[in-house]
């Protein structure tokens, strides 16, 4: 019996691919920043230190001429006003000799001796005899600030980009191959296998 063999080799194809690739490359921005300084103004007024030192002097007895005139004064007024009243005393208590006690001999014992003596360190200036008072100064005090001088160049981004690439060649071209057994032909005279 006659045999058709048929055999096909379909088509190959052989793709190579490349894939995209991008490069991109930032250079720095040029910057340049300027801080200029501020205005500043200080105004200082001075402060004020008085230092009243007179009561130590006193203390001291170191008078000025007024001071002691006046000092001298005083205690002469108040001695004169302490014999007053000592003297009109007295003449009180001998007005009233009739009366119990002995004035006489009481007086001569006053008026004979005087009261004893205090003595001190006089050239020692009693506690916090030196006064001061401080008056402080004040500050004033100006201050313009100034805005900072700022500069930026950008620089553009370096970029490289290469794109897809696909390259497809045939392989394998198509393909078909037919065969024939057992065939005959024949014809009036003849017979052919093919």
């Amino acid at each position: 019996m006659p045999q058709i063999r048929i055999q096909s080799w379909p088509t190959r194809l052989d793709i190579h691919t490349k894939d995209a690739q991008l490069h991109i490359q930032q250079e720095k921005a040029d910057m340049s920043i300027e801080q200029p300084k501020a205005d500043l103004q200080i105004r200082q007024k001075q402060g004020k230190l008085t230092i009243d030192q007179s009561q130590a002097w006193r203390d001291m007895n170191l008078l000025s001429v007024y001071e002691s005139i006046e000092e001298f004064a005083r205690l002469g007024r108040d001695g004169w006003l302490a014999g007053i009243a000592r003297v009109s005393r007295q003449g009180d208590e001998l007005m009233k000799i009739e009366h119990a006690g002995n004035p006489i001999a009481a007086q001569a014992e006053e008026n004979g001796f005087d009261p004893p003596k205090e003595f001190n360190i006089g050239w020692i200036p009693s506690v916090f005899a030196v006064k001061t008072h401080y008056e402080p100064g004040g500050a004033d005090i100006h201050a313009e600030p100034q805005k900072p001088k700022i500069s930026v160049r950008p620089r553009k981004p370096n970029i490289q980009y290469e794109p897809w690439h696909v390259n497809i060649n045939v392989a394998q071209y198509p393909k078909l191959e037919i065969d024939v057994e057992d065939l005959k032909w024949r014809n009036f005279s003849f017979e052919i296998t093919i």
